[in-house]
């Protein structure tokens, strides 16, 4: 358990460190809405400001229902996480570290909520004119995070062989 925690503990700081540094990179180096090529006519590195959640979801809701209720499902959700992790064998290494992906993403976009009252993004990638949402390394830890957990809850329930092993 003690060992699972650490774990945890490491990458969700490693995370919330290169989220909320990256941030600040943007935030000081470029001015809202400039947009650097990174790879032309695919990646730019786009300062935006998001007050909504995911691809600007309650974007135009009034700030006095959408930041409590942004705080309240976070803090929800990082309860919720921290349940499960502590039901999650020690053994599960791709649960445990996806549960910390999930929780550090939270928890650095969090930190944006708390003291700005909105996310800062800057990672934008477009294609022949199809534009997907600006997003940061704390969205980019939440998905990656939720593959995670979906790929082992799958893995958890696939039945296995005589020899231990996943069947075919």
């Amino acid at each position: 358990m003690r060992t699972k925690m650490r774990t945890v503990s490491l990458l969700v700081g490693i995370i919330l460190t290169l989220d909320q540094a990256t941030k600040a990179l943007v935030s000081h180096t470029l001015a809202l809405h400039e947009s650097v090529p990174v790879i032309e006519s695919f990646f730019h590195l786009t300062y935006e400001r998001n007050t909504g959640a995911a691809f600007s979801l309650f974007a135009q809701t009034p700030a006095w229902f959408r930041q409590p209720f942004f705080l309240i499902t976070t803090s929800v959700a990082v309860v919720a996480l921290i349940l499960f992790l502590r039901q999650t064998a020690e053994t599960n290494r791709l649960m445990v570290i996806a549960i910390a992906a999930v929780l550090g993403g939270a928890v650095g976009n969090l930190v944006d909520r708390v003291l700005y009252g909105e996310v800062t993004d800057f990672l934008l990638f477009h294609w022949r004119g199809y534009y997907w949402h600006a997003f940061n390394v704390a969205d980019s830890c939440i998905t990656l995070g939720v593959l995670g957990l979906l790929w082992s809850s799958l893995q958890e329930n696939r039945p296995k062989g005589k020899d231990g092993l996943f069947a075919p």
